[in-house]
């Protein structure tokens, strides 16, 4: 038996033959189904065709030919974009646009813009909100807030920041973070911003520099002081346990000031207590604050500090999957290069610096307490972190950033080679350094292992941080040489650890720097390609990016970023900043002013 073929909403399927009709009416049934089925045919067509091509086809931009990587860490799509206002209004095969602008980029991967979880550009964006060396990376939202926050302030606080500001100046015109967040919006920034509140800052708000223990009435202030500002967006608690005042804080505030943030679905983010001789212990730390105020929480920048502690990792990285298999959500974000930037005063006990830098440098200018400083620098010990001693040589420092403008011939230099100028002791010349900056003096610190960082990096839990300032080889910025993670940390993800290295595909490591973040943060609408999504979108070559900044030469832009959007508003063309400054301020999903 033959069978006819029709055309049905399955498609074209093989039609009974009526062998035996009983009647006419019976005959008179096939053309008339024929006829229906074909009508339903052209219907669905047209409905398919509806689905793949939106209703509007009239883009303010379509991004075309380009090799999309959502966020998600799923296998890549060569696949259109379209995007209105500040949204991704469609994703897939567009061939009926009819964009007012487009973008070709065939050969180029398309991805979410990337999110840096640490960034301290909380001044650098108000001397430029360009953010140059973060938008030539693809950078589009940066995250504040490590132990200290642009608020909440009160006056003798703001008194204190303006008395320290280096080689930027500016007034604060503000006291909450939130109302700091909303001045660099104001004012004009390129990236997105957000915050944590600084424990540091909520400390010094309360209870002030000193080494004692909070009041029942200074930990009430503290958590109005939390609440307040979760209300108005803030992301959750930030900590910085090695420097002072933050280490005067016990393990039971912490876990007080988190609960109330975790009221507000906040997230506590901390530089743990000890990176090196104690880091097991300060891991665990982090891991019963998450627990005991049942709150997520993430390492800041991981790391073994110190040749003697590498082989801590391993064991590191295990407690985190643990305490993951248990139910508590522990992440991590790194930087990609062996050396940590901060101060000399990681050098010195916290001790020398109960009651501010003002205290510290009385102290140093007192010969018995300059020799028990000088001792205690001198002296290996557990009960806090001494890079001094963990990097195993003072070659092994490099003095970066000063105050004073008779100091900066030194920058660049290492602690020995000053040392050596000056004919003192490394020791003394820290002490003396700080002493005649008025300042915790910049340093940078050769701790880590290049092993350890590719371990690290592997661990699908682990995203970004820049842990530096935005910057530009320009104007105030030459003053000083930052980390060369300021130019180059999410360029080196993409070119040394994906490209050269294939330490993590290049959709394994958009997902770490774009919706990993976001997912954890709570950002909404940020990190995916999607449709309805904010169009905060990276644009690059896959086998040109890489970055350029050296420790020696650290003031060079990375290369191999072609184009990014913010908000649907272009910050880089073809390479070039546009000089665009559609960034905003962001909250985190407790916002409730």
């Amino acid at each position: 038996m033959h069978g006819e073929v029709v055309a049905g909403r399955a498609g074209l399927q093989p039609a009974r033959r009526v062998t035996n009709p009983s009647s006419k009416t019976a005959l008179l049934m096939i053309p008339m189904i024929r006829l229906f089925s074909c009508f339903c045919l052209a219907i669905g067509t047209v409905l398919a065709s509806l689905h793949a091509q939106p209703p509007t086809a009239e883009f303010d931009l379509l991004i075309k030919g380009g090799t999309v990587y959502d966020g998600t860490g799923g296998p890549p799509a060569r696949v259109d974009g379209g995007i209105t206002g500040d949204r991704i209004a469609a994703v897939g095969k567009l061939p009926g646009a009819r964009p007012k602008k487009t973008i070709e980029a065939k050969g180029l991967a398309v991805a979410p813009g990337f999110i840096n979880m640490l960034s301290w550009s909380t001044e650098s964006l108000i001397e430029d909100g360009r953010s140059q060396s973060e938008i030539r990376q693809g950078v589009t939202t940066e995250i504040m807030g490590e132990g200290e926050s642009m608020g909440p302030l009160n006056d003798r606080m703001k008194e204190r920041f303006v008395s320290e500001q280096k080689d930027i100046k500016y007034a604060i015109e503000w006291s909450t973070l939130s109302e700091y967040l909303a001045y660099l919006e104001k004012r004009g920034v390129s990236p997105n911003v957000a915050s944590f509140i600084g424990a540091t800052t909520l400390r010094e708000h309360a209870v002030g520099l000193e080494d004692k223990p909070a009041t029942p009435a200074q930990l009430d202030e503290m958590r109005e002081l939390v609440r307040r500002e979760m209300a108005a967006g803030a992301l959750g608690i930030g900590s910085s346990l090695i420097y002072a005042p933050a280490f005067y804080a016990s393990t039971e505030e912490l876990i007080e000031l988190c609960k109330v943030a975790a009221e507000y679905q906040g997230k506590y983010i901390s530089h743990l207590r000890s990176e090196g001789a104690q880091l097991l212990e300060a891991l665990e730390e982090l891991i019963r604050i998450s627990r005991e105020a049942r709150i997520p929480a993430e390492v800041y920048h991981l790391k073994a500090a110190g040749q003697e502690n590498w082989k801590k990792m391993d064991r590191a990285l295990e407690m985190i999957e643990e305490a993951r298999r248990d139910g508590l959500k522990i992440t991590a974000d790194m930087y990609l290069y062996p050396a940590a930037g901060t101060g000399l005063n990681a050098c010195l006990p916290p001790s020398a610096l109960q009651g501010g830098y003002e205290a510290l440098f009385e102290r140093l200018r007192n010969p018995e307490e300059r020799r028990k400083i000088a001792e205690a620098v001198r002296t290996p010990t557990t009960e806090w972190e001494n890079f001094y001693l963990a990097t195993g040589s003072p070659e092994r420092i490099l003095v970066t950033g000063f105050k004073n403008e008779k100091l900066k011939p030194l920058t660049g230099k290492s602690l020995a080679d000053v040392a050596k100028k000056r004919g003192t002791d490394p020791v003394d010349t820290i002490m003396d350094l700080m002493l005649e900056d008025g300042s915790r003096v910049d340093a940078i610190y050769f701790l880590m292992s290049e092993k350890n960082i590719s371990k690290q990096l592997r661990k699908p839990w682990v995203s970004l941080g820049s842990d530096e300032a935005s910057a530009a080889p320009e104007g105030v910025f030459l003053k000083a040489n930052p980390h060369p993670r300021a130019f180059g940390n999410f360029a080196r993800l993409l070119g040394k650890y994906v490209r050269e290295e294939k330490t993590l595909t290049l959709a394994a490591a958009v997902h770490r720097v774009s919706g990993l973040p976001a997912t954890n943060l709570g950002l909404d609408g940020r990190g995916f390609i999607k449709e309805g999504m904010f169009a905060d979108i990276a644009i690059f070559d896959p086998a040109q990016v890489a970055d350029r900044a050296t420790f020696a030469k650290p003031h060079q832009y990375a290369v191999g970023m072609k184009h990014v959007f913010v908000n649907g508003v272009q910050v880089l063309a073809d390479g070039e900043h546009t000089g665009a400054k559609p960034g905003r301020a962001l909250a985190g999903p407790g916002k409730t002013d």
